[in-house]
């Protein structure tokens, strides 16, 4: 009788564990499509690779896409129980590591960007440039930044691992990389040091905005109100991404209770953390933003027409 619920409640969980990897797999399909979209009206338009808040709103597209890709793998990979070969693991980290800040990191610079652009208008040339040494200067400021939990953690891991177990096969997980207790509390201390400095910074801009707005008529006033809007929704996203941050040392401790219960919730932080913030870049820029949103329509309806054109002609 035991060994048939037994069997009956893996059946179930095998059957449950499908249905999410599938839901997920539509889910991280469709938001990998429309970001698809997104990135090649992008480059489709002069305007928009040549203005510093689309090139950073685009970074956190390719980001985001890289991020999904990596942490739905790693997904599979857990559902399933399936182990991979530490060296693979340690590349899998790296890039989860240091992509899921590059879009918070992002945020704060499109954050500050805004309020350049309403606050300190005149100077918005200046401080915002386009050239291409100040392009590429922001891209590697934003990667530095994001890479020192990264690189905190690969140090004492690579100071204190032993060879063999670089071919040993794991499950992979962030967690099994921390083999000292003080790096879990150090890398946590580092999160929530970003978590501060990025909360002042949007709270500093919503601020600096909203007495602009207030003290601004017509399109003036209707300009720093948009901007407003934008900085909510930023720091709105910007909290989500920054509570993924806790999200491995959360699943640790969930891990050590029990395994059902940390696949419910690492599917949960997914679906949550992951997933819900990387909806909301589209929205904020491929929707909110007219010029942006009529360079989408206009590329889509472009390659609709000709996909039928050329379906009729064949």
């Amino acid at each position: 009788m035991t060994e048939n619920n037994s069997l009956v409640g893996v059946e179930f969980l095998m059957r449950s564990v499908n249905y999410r990897v599938i839901l997920v797999q539509v889910l991280v399909a469709l938001f990998l499509c429309v970001n698809s979209l997104l990135i090649t009206t992008f480059f489709m338009k002069d305007f928009f690779y040549t203005t510093l808040r689309y090139i950073l709103f685009a970074i956190t597209l390719l980001s985001d896409c890289l991020i999904l890709i990596v942490t739905d793998i790693l997904l599979i990979f857990d559902y399933f129980r399936l182990t991979m070969q530490m060296r693979l693991c340690v590349i899998f980290y790296i890039l989860s590591s240091v992509y899921s800040l590059v879009t918070p990191v992002t945020l704060m610079a499109m954050t500050l960007e805004r309020y350049v652009a309403i606050c300190m208008p005149l100077r918005h040339a200046e401080l915002c440039s386009t050239r291409s040494t100040g392009t590429v200067r922001c891209i590697i400021i934003i990667h530095c930044i994001s890479s020192v939990p990264c690189i905190v953690i690969l140090l004492a891991f690579f100071a204190s691992a032993s060879l063999s177990l670089y071919s040993q096969y794991k499950i992979c997980s962030a967690e099994i990389l921390f083999l000292h207790s003080w790096q879990s509390h150090f890398i946590s201390a580092i999160y929530q040091l970003y978590f501060l400095i990025m909360c002042i910074t949007v709270v500093f801009s919503y601020v600096k905005i909203m007495k602009v707005a207030k003290a601004a008529s017509g399109e003036d006033k209707k300009s720093s109100r948009k901007g407003l809007r934008t900085v909510i929704l930023h720091g709105f996203q910007l909290l989500l991404c920054l509570i993924q941050m806790w999200c491995p040392f959360i699943n640790s401790a969930v891990l050590e209770v029990n395994f059902m219960l940390y696949i419910n919730v690492r599917y949960f932080n997914f679906i949550t953390f992951y997933l819900a913030p990387r909806c909301l870049s589209p929205l904020i820029y491929g929707l909110r933003d007219e010029k942006f949103f009529h360079a989408l329509k206009y590329y889509t309806l472009c390659c609709l027409c000709r996909n039928f054109f050329i379906h009729l002609t064949n």
